[in-house]
């Protein structure tokens, strides 16, 4: 099969995750493409920013689960200080509140890892010519759920969670525990218990027990239940 024949400069490409296993093999797949390179990797949101000030990438895929921050505030700081720079979420979360959070954050795109190399690489470029990347399914169920939502009270409520308040609001509804929470976000279990507290003042609950509660009918329904 005949190689592409590659026409003007390669466009170059940050990645930012925090699994350098993920980082190599998006690596090696971005630089097999005839107009695309790895300029710049990185496993957090100090090293991220460093790296846009020095490669000058001309697009940046963005993991939403980073080791010190979250990807959300890592995007939104990307819109702040580089309006022009396109950000791309790659994540494994496929709830469309993810995608709903980083578009409103500043990305322009959202593609999930379990989809194939090929939707990636047309998602770059789709980006990268100036438009919104979603795949069909997630586009179909972004305006369905926000439809549904606009009559549901408890999922107005949660517009007011911050986007980490928003990750453990998810987790504590996947019956995750504190200790449990603060080892998958890197955090401390005192700052969980902190994120608990705001959480059940934001949505005015009274106890855990409730807190689980919505938590669990929150999670339910955003992932189409």
């Amino acid at each position: 099969m005949a190689t592409k024949k590659r026409v003007g400069p390669r466009k170059k490409v940050l990645v930012v995750d925090d699994h350098p296993i993920l980082r190599q093999g998006l690596g090696v797949l971005i630089q097999q493409q005839p107009d695309l390179e790895v300029c710049a990797e990185a496993e957090g949101a100090a090293d991220a920013m460093a790296a846009i000030d020095k490669s000058k990438p001309d697009i940046a895929i963005v993991d939403i689960s980073l080791k010190d921050t979250s990807g959300i505030d890592l995007i939104r700081d990307i819109h702040i200080r580089h309006p022009r720079l396109p950000v791309l979420v790659l994540s494994m979360h496929h709830e469309f509140f993810f995608a709903e959070h980083a578009l409103k954050a500043g990305a322009r795109g959202y593609v999930t890892k379990g989809e194939a190399g090929e939707k990636l690489m047309a998602a770059i470029r789709q980006v990268l010519s100036g438009d919104v990347y979603l795949s069909a399914e997630m586009a179909d169920r972004v305006i369905s759920r926000l439809a549904e939502r606009r009559d549901n009270s408890l999922m107005s409520s949660t517009e007011r969670l911050s986007d980490r308040e928003l990750q453990v609001f998810e987790l504590i509804g996947e019956g995750q525990s504190t200790s449990q929470i603060a080892e998958t976000l890197r955090l401390s279990s005192k700052t969980i218990e902190s994120h608990r507290e705001n959480i059940k003042r934001k949505l005015k609950l009274k106890n855990a027990s409730q807190l689980l509660q919505h938590a669990v009918q929150w999670t339910h329904f955003e992932r189409g239940g």
